[in-house]
């Protein structure tokens, strides 16, 4: 009889223990097929995990049609050394309201990282998954090169990941990528930030118009994007921490102020937002060769 186990943490070998099928019903693997968890379920209510298959096939499975599995078996070119996500991971961090400096007792610990993946499976047909999302640990693991290009992309969600002051692991690698992690700053940081920040906008906006009522977690997080894209383009480094502001941030996020107080703080956040565009002495772009050559140098080392 199959032992079940339950939460089953993101990058973990199961087994199948039905068919894949797919779209159409066909079949697309037998019974006993290996695959990895790359993302789990996200509530209480969803019983699912995404599979990924070695030939790059993704299935969502109960918790009962799965079986863990200790290695892949035979599954790798190299007949299978394992897999094991935690001894790969060369950075991790933990980011949200811990970092920000805008924590209570009841804020949850958010982990992000990045992992290299072997070898062997980045260089098989299908290469490595991109990321491992654990819903259940609120924790999500970037393979390096998907983290690189939405550094370069001045991703903010990547570089508040790059600059959290709260660092949990970080191997010499990790070390390396901190030390050059001003090479993804530019001055695309206003784009992103303040595209991410007026889509919060927009959405704030239809739920006025169509409950009535606002976010007022989401204004919060708005305000603190545009406080930390702001501070960048002068500082040039990403100023997470944002506790000089904390006791409006959270007067706020309580909903204890006029959305029109708010609305106004907005405001003038853009305006200051665009004089620091003015002003940074930031590149226009960020620095694609140096990361280049650090990534080309991380694959090299995980073939020593």
């Amino acid at each position: 009889m199959s032992h079940q186990i339950n939460n089953i943490s993101a990058g973990t070998q199961v087994v199948s223990l039905i068919e894949i099928r797919g779209p159409s019903e066909s079949l697309v693997h037998p019974r006993g097929v290996v695959g990895v968890i790359t993302r789990t379920p996200c509530s209480e209510l969803e019983r699912h995990y995404l599979v990924r298959f070695p030939d790059g096939f993704e299935s969502a499975l109960e918790r009962s049609q799965l079986e863990v599995l200790k290695h892949f078996k035979e599954r790798l070119p190299d007949g299978g050394t394992g897999f094991q996500l935690e001894d790969l991971i060369i950075y991790r961090c933990v980011i949200g309201s811990r970092a920000y400096g805008l924590d209570t007792e009841a804020s949850d610990v958010d982990r992000r990282g990045v992992y290299l993946a072997p070898a062997d499976l980045q260089w098989s047909l299908f290469g490595a998954p991109e990321q491992f999302e654990d819903n259940e640990a609120q924790s999500c693991y970037w393979e390096l090169q998907k983290f690189i290009i939405m550094a370069l992309r001045a991703n903010p969600n990547i570089l508040e990941c790059l600059y959290s002051p709260l660092v949990e692991k970080v191997t010499p690698l990790g070390t390396e990528l901190l030390a050059i992690r001003e090479v993804f700053l530019s001055r695309m940081i206003f784009q992103t930030f303040n595209g991410y920040a007026m889509s919060q906008f927009k959405k704030i906006e239809q739920d006025r118009r169509n409950h009535g009522e606002v976010r007022w977690k989401h204004a919060m997080h708005l305000l603190r994007l545009l406080l930390t894209g702001a501070g960048a383009l002068r500082e040039g480094r990403v100023p997470v921490r944002v506790e000089a502001q904390r006791e409006r941030l959270l007067a706020i996020k309580r909903g204890e102020l006029p959305w029109t107080n708010v609305d106004a703080w907005r405001k003038e956040l853009h305006q200051d937002f665009e004089r620091a565009l003015a002003e940074t002495k930031l590149p226009e772009r960020p620095d694609y060769e140096t990361a280049n050559r650090f990534l080309i140098m991380a694959r090299r080392a995980m073939t020593t």
